[in-house]
């Protein structure tokens, strides 16, 4: 049982590095489900163990974020955001910083994935309106919603993870976190600045601008949901119990149905968890992981120390992806230092920068974009993605050595 387990775990974790399976239509969620069905159809996980298996208190911290930026969409918030981003500048340059600001902003405290896909299509439409060729800023959005992301844990799906399974403090993670995530963002501006320098020379266009429906009063009530989370956060409260609070309050209105805040639960990104929570458990109950972990500990090659932990960060999270390197990392290692898990939120996010599959937010504005007309290729992405991913990295890792959040 032991081989076909660790057979089906590595087939699970090549069809996360490829994202789907050559001659079929099964993207990573997919995969993931499949692999669990398998994996407790043969018994490798009980069934009755399988709810023991899934961590339900990160699914559940995820989905309510997802129905608070629902209710920002539904307010008109994204779209306002949008159009104001791509009419602020008349020179690019200054449009870039904006859309940088923005982008690293909102992810900080909405899920990055979700602002993306939903600020993408209206900036693309705005930057074409203003004669301008979206790629750079494109580049420049995906690069700061994942940087700004790291400066907290409910900016992206694997921070909400290691925050849920390592119990950190929300105000002590985002004093750690804070400053690197800030100094990315600079680092994202000036790089997308100098590598499409020739793009940004030209001159923008001033049209007049579409109508858009914003809801003042309903953002308002967002953002004040916002505060009393945060406010929450320092208290006792659990942070998905805090986050459902929050959620099951904002389900109550006069003008936004329900369904369609229910609509925008991204319930592939929850199977996709679900399913990979389950095929690492049926690797730890082989005693495999066990095995290797204390090898690498007997051998000094925990990533334990910024020397090993940023370059698995860096591959992993541009192979398998950091949402799954994430999972797998956290349930395989038991026991993980707090400021090793600090480490591993801000540089497994970073990474994602370097290509374009290396985090879902990246691949989310590539598809948003191409369905609006703009193709923003792997070089377009890495062009600007590598030189970011390098220096944002070293920054960081220097900020924890300094900070002694971890050691070299």
């Amino acid at each position: 049982m032991t081989g076909f387990v660790v057979a089906v775990f590595i087939l699970t974790y090549i069809g996360m590095a490829l994202g789907r399976f050559p001659g079929l239509r099964i993207d990573r969620s997919g995969i993931a489900m499949i692999a669990a069905v398998v994996l407790a159809a043969t018994g490798a996980v009980p069934a009755e163990t399988l709810a023991a298996a899934i961590h339900f208190p990160t699914l559940l911290l995820l989905a309510a974020l997802m129905i608070l930026s629902a209710r920002f969409a539904a307010a008109g918030f994204y779209d306002a955001a949008a159009a104001w981003t791509a009419r602020q500048a008349r020179r690019p340059v200054l449009l870039l910083a904006v859309t940088v600001a923005v982008g690293g902003a909102l992810s900080a405290f909405l899920v990055n994935d979700i602002v993306v896909f939903a600020m993408t299509p209206l900036l693309c439409a705005g930057l074409k309106a203003r004669g301008l060729d979206p790629r750079p800023f494109l580049a420049a959005l995906a690069g700061a919603s994942n940087a700004g992301s790291a400066a907290t844990l409910i900016g992206n799906p694997q921070n909400i993870l290691i925050g849920q399974a390592g119990g950190l403090d929300f105000w002590s993670f985002l004093v750690a976190a804070a400053v690197p995530a800030m100094v990315s963002l600079g680092i994202v501006f000036a790089v997308v600045a100098f590598a499409w320098r020739d793009t940004l020379a030209s001159e923008a266009t001033s049209p007049r601008p579409a109508p858009i429906a914003f809801d003042k009063r309903q953002t308002t009530i967002c953002f004040v949901a916002i505060l009393v989370l945060l406010a929450l956060f320092a208290t006792p409260v659990p942070r998905a119990i805090s986050a459902l609070i929050v959620a099951a309050l904002l389900i109550v209105s006069r003008t936004v149905p329900s369904r369609r805040l229910f609509s925008d639960i991204d319930l592939p990104l929850l199977i996709l968890f679900a399913g990979l929570f389950i095929a690492n458990e049926a690797v730890v109950r082989t005693g495999v992981a066990e095995t290797g972990v204390r090898w690498l500990a007997a051998h000094d090659l925990l990533p334990s120390h910024l020397a090993i932990l940023a370059p698995v960060a860096l591959l992993l999270s541009n192979t398998i992806g950091n949402v799954p390197a994430v999972v797998m990392i956290l349930k395989v290692w038991q026991g993980i230092p707090s400021g090793t898990l600090i480490g591993l939120a801000i540089l497994s996010t970073l990474a994602g920068n370097l290509f374009l599959v290396g985090s879902l937010a990246n691949l989310i504005v590539a598809e948003r974009a191409q369905a609006a007309g703009v193709r923003l290729s792997f070089i377009d992405h890495a062009r600007a993605g590598v030189p970011v991913t390098i220096a944002s990295m070293t920054a960081a890792s220097l900020w924890l050595w300094m900070t002694g959040y971890m050691r070299l």
